[in-house]
Parts: structure tokens; sequence; C-alpha cells
């Protein structure tokens, strides 16, 4: 069986209108909605994308991740292939509550922070936002690789709440330059609990996937394709055809992430039968 085969599991996705001001055309191409990030997922075999919505996370500084996470359960329950992961920002004590109901309900499957677009420096919320996520031993998600969220910045939260796993996204990314923060971390982190994706432009770099499975083991590394504001079947051949072995690959497009999904209790089969019914 060829790993472009597997049934691949996109752990990092968005969908709405990419709004950033002074960009016609990424507003344009760099947009979709939930039905089209569906459908472009299933035409490179991906089974799941787990999505937030970027009317919670854009403009920077600006967005409404109370009003984003609302729509997202609505649009996430309709949308076969879609789950959810719920916007926290410490800035918006609200979303505390929506993420406490909304990862009770079958298609949230954790949580999504994004210190730059919401603009606060993780290092002085992240005692309450682990703590939170600790106490529900859920799965989170955050962006990485910029001031407010360097990933050497996460290794003391990951440290002191092994209850919760963390992913950090975009192994690759440094504002600085530096392409190895992601995997730095994760190496450096004592419980095992601290995972990257690859959902990173920076992915086409020759040998960065590759380096990133050698330093912090296949097991650490997800598939992520930032879409719609990437491409999802270029992020997904770059893994498909990586120098990496067929059991790795399996690792990063499907198995790590349903070991986390399935650990954070994402029940896959009523998430099926549910499909079904809307169908």
């Amino acid at each position: 069986m060829q790993t472009s085969d597997i049934q691949a599991i996109d752990i990092h996705g968005h969908y709405g209108r990419n709004d950033r001001p002074g960009r016609d055309l990424a507003i344009r191409f760099q947009s979709a909605d939930a039905a089209e990030v569906a459908h472009r997922a299933r035409e490179c075999n991906i089974q799941y994308t787990v999505v937030s919505p970027l009317l919670g996370l854009m403009p920077r500084g600006n967005a409404d991740p109370v009003a984003g996470n609302d729509e997202a359960a609505r649009v996430v329950a309709r949308t076969q292939g879609i789950l959810q992961w719920v916007i926290v920002d410490p800035l918006k004590p609200q979303t505390y509550e929506q993420a406490d109901a909304m990862l009770k309900t079958p298609r949230c499957v954790g949580i999504k922070i994004h210190p730059e677009e919401h603009c606060y420096p993780i290092v002085e919320h992240g005692d309450r936002l682990f703590a939170f996520a600790a106490e529900r031993h859920a799965l989170v998600l955050t962006h990485s690789g910029e001031r407010n969220s360097m990933p050497e910045d996460f290794v003391p939260f990951a440290d002191a709440f092994p209850e919760m796993k963390l992913i950090l996204a975009h192994i690759g990314n440094g504002w600085d330059g530096d392409m190895g923060h992601q995997v730095r971390a994760a190496v450096a982190s004592r419980h095992g609990n601290l995972y990257a994706d690859t959902s990173s432009a920076s992915s086409i770099v020759p040998n960065l996937i590759e380096w990133a499975v050698r330093e912090m083991g296949a097991n650490r590394v997800l598939f992520g394709t930032d879409t719609p504001l990437y491409c999802a079947a270029m992020q997904r051949a770059r893994i498909d055809c990586a120098a990496l072995t067929d059991a790795d690959k399996r690792l990063i497009l499907r198995d790590n992430a349903l070991l986390l999904l399935e650990g954070a209790g994402c029940d896959f089969a009523t998430i099926s039968t549910s499909s079904r019914n809307k169908e």
C-alpha cells in the first residue's frame, strides 16, 4: 500500500475569511468556507480536518473568538469530515466558559490558542491557560514561532502540567529565522507531552521534516496543513514524498493524531454515525 492511501488526519486547519487588511488577493485565495475545506481534504485523502474559525483569530488584535466559537460549533456539526478546536483567548474570559461547555461535545476535540493574533505573551498567561487544560486533560494546539509564542516559552508549562498534551504549530517557523525552535522545545520537555505539527510554509524546505523526525521521533510529529491559508494537497504530498519510512509516514499522517484525539475523549464511532445521519 502506498502512503497516499492512508486516510490522513489534519490536526491544524481553519475555515472562513483570511481577514488581513490591504491584501486583496491573499484574502481571496486564502479564504474558504468549511464545505470547501472539507472538499479539498477529501481530494487528497484527508479523512478529518480539525479547524478553528478565522473569525475568532483575525484580524490581529481585533478578532471575535466568542462569535467564532459559536459559529464553529454550528458549522462543524453539519460538515462531514470537520472537527473543532475551541478557541480560548485569556483576554476574553467568556472563551473559558465556551471551552468548558464545548469540550463536552463529540466534535470538539481540544483547545486552540493563538498568542500572536490575540496579542498576549504566553509567559504571562500560560499558568491559567494550561491549568485550565490540565484539569480537563485537554489537548491544546498553539501557534508558535513569533515573539509572543516562542516554542521554548511553552516548555515550562508542558513540564508543570503533564496532564495536558500540547502541539506546537508550524515546525520551522521562527521570527528570527531559526527553523529549529519547535523541535528543540519538544526534545527539551520532560514528560513527552509536547508535540509539533508540519503546517508551516517552511515544510517545503528540503530535509526539515526529516530532521525533525530524527531529532524528536516520528511519534511526536503530526500532520497539519493550515488550510485554507496553504494548499492541503501540497502539504499532504510533502509527507507522502518525504525521505522517511512508511511506518513513520503513517504515524505522522494518522496514527499520532488518532492516539491523541482518542486520548482526549474523541469518539470516532459517534462522530461517524452522526455524519451519516446528516447525509
